[in-house]
């Protein structure tokens, strides 16, 4: 997405960092850090390895402790329990989709959908599924696989289900690290699909290193290197910044294969 969608008004923020920073035994894993995310925006985290994205998730999300502040619709986020967090809307995903691979998509789904009773009793009890697990099912595009083992789908497939394993139990914050690590041509084109459907009402944030999906999908992107913010803006013009192209995007790199393909 081009620079040209943020001249538009800018909706007010769902999740907003300031100055949040983890320390860990004197090391800076996140630096002084300020984010904002909105409803309508997918917004993409960058950077090297050790630049702090999956720490500053894990502090969103209650899994690190931080100072600063983080706020989910106005209210502090600091010191509240990790599934208080993710009652208020809060959800995420990881690198390894963690689902209950022993039962079906549609139980997978259907625990998440009602989180507040027992596992047991979803099961044994619920004669049919409620439409928002069947709506989600075919959001996710999971709908012909409801009675399939979430253990033998293919990996782009359980990443989904995890993904609706949140819309289900409501969360409208959507924290997502490499949705698409191990996913083909076709299976990433449809990830691109889904999230920018997802973010029309939710705000989404993807931790990422493929920069081509990053470009082909991003709202708004926020580049982290050593801990710290480097740089933020659209993909025009944080991928057209100088230091970004030194640190990440490998500018001298991609020159030299765009001569060896010349030559």
């Amino acid at each position: 997405m081009n620079d040209t969608a943020l001249s538009r008004p800018a909706p007010d923020p769902v999740l907003v960092c300031r100055n949040v920073e983890v320390d860990f035994d004197g090391f800076k894993a996140v630096a002084g850090v300020d984010l904002e995310l909105r409803r309508g925006e997918v917004h993409f985290l960058i950077g090297p390895n050790g630049a702090g994205k999956t720490t500053l998730v894990d502090a969103v999300t209650g899994l690190a402790r931080y100072t600063g502040s983080i706020t989910k619709d106005g209210e502090e986020l600091r010191g509240k329990k990790v599934h208080r967090i993710a009652r208020k809307g809060v959800g995420r995903t990881f690198q390894t989709a963690t689902v209950f691979e022993n039962l079906t998509v549609a139980q997978n789904l259907d625990i998440a959908a009602g989180a507040s009773r027992g596992p047991l009793t979803l099961l044994r009890r619920r004669k049919t599924l409620p439409e928002t697990v069947t709506d989600t099912m075919k959001r996710i595009g999971l709908d012909d696989a409801a009675d399939t083992l979430a253990g033998v789908l293919a990996h782009g497939r359980k990443q989904w289900l995890e993904i609706g394993m949140l819309l289900v139990g409501d969360a409208d914050v959507l924290l997502l690290d490499e949705p698409i690590a191990g996913m083909g041509h076709d299976e990433r084109e449809t990830t691109g699909r889904l999230l920018h459907d997802i973010a029309a009402e939710r705000a989404v944030a993807v931790v990422e290193h493929d920069m081509d999906f990053m470009r082909a999908n991003a709202s708004r992107v926020t580049v982290l290197h050593g801990g710290a913010v480097l740089a933020a803006g659209g993909v025009d013009e944080v991928s057209a910044d100088p230091r970004v192209q030194e640190v990440y995007l490998g500018t001298s790199d991609h020159q030299e294969t765009a001569d060896a393909a010349a030559a």
